[in-house]
Parts: C-alpha cells; structure tokens; sequence
C-alpha cells in the first residue's frame, strides 16, 4: 500500500522559552522489506538555531533541533510517501513457549534487534505480578508463542475500554491495568508487561495508523493517529511479529511504523528540554491518506 502522511504538532507556552533543545522522532522510518520511505520533508516554525538528525541506538532516524533565541509557540509538520510492502507472515514458524528459554540462550547477539534487549525492565515497564498473573492465566504451556501473543492481545481487547479522559502520558501501565482502561499508548505497555512476565521478549512500536470513518460518513483530515502497538520476538526462525492490542490485529499494511524501541521511553515523537515558565498547550493532527495505483 502507498501512502500519503501529514503530520502536525504544535506548542504553545504561556511565557517565552529562553533555551531549548528537542529529539523528534516523527518521520516514517525506511526498513527493507517492511517499509519505504519514497520522500519525506520536515518543517519546522520557528527556524531553529541549530539543526541535524542521526540514528539512535534502535536504528530509529531522530531529528535534533536547538534554540537560543525566545519563542513563545513551536510548530513541527511531516509530509511523506510511503510504501507498505509487509505482509502476514507463517506464524507456523514460531517455536513454542517451552523453547523460548534454549532459544535465547542460543542468541549471543546484543545488537538493538537483540531479543534480550526485551526481557527486563525497562524505564515505562517493570516487572509486575498483576499483568504476569493475567498473562499465565490466559495462556498453555503448550501454546507457540505466537498464538500467546494474539490470545492476550485478543484477552485485552476485551477487558480493556480505549478512553483517551482516563489516563496521561505519564500514566503508569499498572494504573491503567488497574482500571482497565486507557489508549493505545496503555494497551502497549501492558501487553509488553504481559509478554516479559512469561519470558516473551516484546517491544514497543510507535506509528501511523490508516483509519476508516463510520459508514456513511465522510472521512474527516486529520482524523487519522499517532498510534502504537506491539512486538514480540517468536524465535530465530519466525523471528518479530507485531501485533495491536487495541484492535485485535496484526499490525500490517495499514500500520505505518516510525520508530522501535523498549517502551515509550525509547520512541517519545518530542522529547528534550528547554527554560520557560508556565503552562503549556499542545496539539497535533495526522492525516493518512491511500494513494491511488
């Protein structure tokens, strides 16, 4: 599928910002065989005093920005083409659940795809007996761990009601657990604490997600997310799968992928600092649009 994606974020400070300096991470990302990036542009309002990009740990392109000079509202816009070649892959390949541990004592690799990189905690998802709990109850010791993975990203959808009032960024997954509900940001972090606490390595994905209006109803711009799912390794053979837990699905063409990390943490879209006092207010719209063949 090809596809045409805006992105825009803005920021407005009640007072003027001194200093500032900002990691962005919203540009589609170019994987072969997965996803091509045919062109992307990046603007930015104001011009900053200092601008490059670089390659995080993750493989992740990250845009950096700096600012000496004041400004009072930043405004930050993508425009891409993408091509999204994945497709569904033999989950026949993925080894069972009893295998994993030989498996990845087998794997000596610490390159960023390393699955071991996904085990432990990480900065937005600790070890946590609630979701270890639920995940043990919801699988057999005779499951591959494929189909673990689509029983508790089936077993969330379920009990879990999407709410955007119920939770913030900074909500910790065990709070939303708590109360079964939250965004997609939420179903991820849970569903990766789910999957470490049976020894699945499982990560985080942040992206695009191509939506359909309501029969009937016209498609409204903007109308499309910023969205975030999962992705577990099944062994060396299948290898990583992602799935979205907040729709009950495999991530695939409609799932345009922008970074790959731990959890949030490793993939924020702004991340940095900057010296201004006050409150602030940000917005942000993305429009996914199909391109016609």
């Amino acid at each position: 599928m090809l596809y045409d994606v805006s992105l825009s974020i803005s920021y407005e400070y009640a007072s003027l910002t001194m200093l500032g300096r900002q990691h962005l991470r919203v540009m589609p990302a170019d994987l072969p065989g997965e996803q091509r990036l045919v062109q992307g542009r990046f603007t930015v309002d104001p011009v900053p005093d200092e601008c490059s990009s670089h390659l995080d740990f993750w493989g992740n392109p990250v845009i950096d920005l700096a600012y000496r000079s004041a400004y009072r509202e930043v405004r930050y816009g993508v425009a891409a083409r993408v091509e999204r070649l994945a497709g569904m892959a033999d989950l026949t390949r993925s080894i069972g659940l009893s295998a994993l541990p030989e498996a990845l004592g087998a794997c000596h690799v610490l390159e960023a795809g390393s699955p071991h990189h996904f085990l432990g905690a990480s900065p937005r998802v600790r070890a946590d007996a609630a979701t270890a709990g639920y995940a043990r109850a919801r699988i057999a010791p005779d499951m591959s761990v494929a189909d673990a993975v689509i029983a508790l990203g089936r077993a969330l959808h379920g009990d879990m009601r999407f709410d955007p009032k119920a939770t913030e960024v900074d909500t910790p997954f065990n709070l939303a657990f708590a109360q079964r509900r939250g965004v997609c940001q939420d179903f991820s972090h849970i569903m990766i604490s789910c999957l470490r606490g049976i020894g699945v390595p499982a990560g985080y994905v942040s992206g695009y997600l191509r939506t359909d209006p309501p029969r009937g109803k016209p498609r409204l711009a903007g109308a499309d997310a910023m969205h975030a799912w999962v992705r577990a390794w099944c062994g060396p053979d299948l290898g990583w799968i992602e799935y979205d837990p907040t729709n009950a699905r495999f991530a695939l063409a409609d799932h345009i992928i922008i970074a790959r990390g731990r959890d949030y943490s490793d993939v924020a879209p702004v991340k940095g600092v900057l010296r201004t006092a006050g409150a602030q207010q940000g917005k942000h719209a993305v429009d996914v649009m199909p391109v016609a063949s």
